[in-house]
């Protein structure tokens, strides 16, 4: 119990600021929006459901009974048009895509340093940047038409066309995934993944992922500036369908960890201690393996090759709570969405906007080197 009140507390806390920092970072550009314009913007644009209405559709003799929900906003603050503007379509959808990436790349960092029992392992310790930047880098350099027209009975002609940024993304989350499954079975021998192996594996893979990259960039021509882009890692051009899928599929991946989060902690005192206290080890390895995966392959299949998020943020939070996976991982997680949305921030506030990659490198690397230096760097 006490505990669940400690995560219960730190992450209020924690989720309060990264509230705070989204309200701030939505005001910040070449229009200045005061926070509580932003806020005011924000709540105006909260509806909840006022009523159903019920009617027909379709056309012809074929008429079916249509429902359509009625909407409307509890509140009516006074704001100008052009912010509005300005927050709901341009800010908001670029800064919830980065809490929602970072919260993913920071949450799968956390569950790979306890996984591997190594502090300095991350999400890409198993094949998955590498995999999404092949997927990614090979559509931009070969794109395929992803536009088809499917005739179905009352509706006629549906176009299901993708658009050239849903396929990269498309694309990048097949590679993540098919990188880190290669990984684990490659690793796995009669049943059972020795973490030594999987690691072995990793680098490997890594390795030869790299050089796959490396000849597509020589192939890459005009493209070449766009894969250094993705490469880079970006958030511009976030649209609202983005951040929907991503507030679909993170969540129920992150609650699947947290489900682990006491199984997690007893991997720690080592395989065989674990089997003799009652865990299914090679299950639950293979769930977090598959969970990471996924999560991971969500954040970067929009958001490019971000480094230094799901390595930094555990480590930093692991000295502040503790080793203990039920605090650890969400509190790690909301501060990896929101030192993500500042440093977007900070990469889209100067005079030229900055690759969101190079920003997390740079103000995550010295920070680093400053823990090492002066602390102690335990084995988990």
């Amino acid at each position: 119990m006490r505990v669940r009140r400690r995560a219960v507390a730190w992450s209020t806390a924690l989720a309060a600021a990264l509230a705070g920092v989204v309200v701030v970072s939505a005001g910040i550009g070449p229009v200045r929006i005061p926070p509580a314009e932003v806020l005011k913007v924000v709540l105006n644009a909260a509806v909840v459901p006022a009523g159903v209405e019920f009617g027909a559709a379709g056309a012809g003799p074929i008429a079916l009974p249509g429902v359509e929900f009625a909407y409307r906003s509890p509140f009516a603050f006074p704001v100008d048009d052009v912010h509005r503007r300005i927050v709901l379509l341009v800010r908001l959808p670029r800064i919830l895509l980065a809490a929602l990436v970072g919260f993913s790349l920071a949450a799968a960092g956390t569950v790979m340093q306890g996984f591997f029992r190594n502090p300095m392992a991350d999400p890409s310790i198993i094949g998955v940047s590498s995999g999404a930047a092949v997927g990614a880098v090979a559509f931009i350099v070969f794109p395929v038409a992803l536009s088809t027209t499917l005739t179905l009975p009352l509706l006629g002609a549906v176009d299901l066309g993708l658009s050239y940024g849903a396929g990269v993304s498309l694309f990048a989350f097949i590679g993540a995934l098919l990188a880190a499954f290669g990984v684990y079975a490659i690793a796995t021998r009669h049943g059972r993944t020795p973490v030594a192996t999987l690691l072995l594996a990793g680098v490997a893979v890594q390795t030869f992922l790299g050089a796959v990259i490396s000849y597509l960039q020589l192939r890459a021509g005009e493209s070449l500036r766009r894969i250094v882009a993705w490469l880079m890692g970006h958030l511009s051009g976030a649209a609202w369908s983005e951040v929907a899928i991503a507030a679909l599929v993170v969540p129920p991946l992150f609650a699947v960890l947290l489900a682990y989060a006491r199984d997690l902690n007893v991997l720690l005192l080592g395989e065989e201690e674990a089997r003799g206290l009652g865990i299914d080890v090679e299950r639950t390895k293979r769930v977090l393996l598959a969970t990471s995966a996924l999560i991971t392959a969500a954040g970067v299949a929009f958001a490019g090759v971000i480094g230094f998020v799901g390595l930094i943020v555990p480590h930093m939070l692991r000295l502040v709570v503790g080793p203990d996976h039920r605090v650890l991982l969400p509190t790690a997680a909301l501060s990896g969405g929101a030192f993500l949305v500042a440093a977007d921030t900070a990469a889209r506030s100067g005079t030229a906007e900055l690759p969101v990659g190079v920003v997390t490198a740079a103000v995550g690397a010295p920070f680093f080197v400053y823990l090492l230096v002066n602390r102690e760097v335990y084995e988990l």
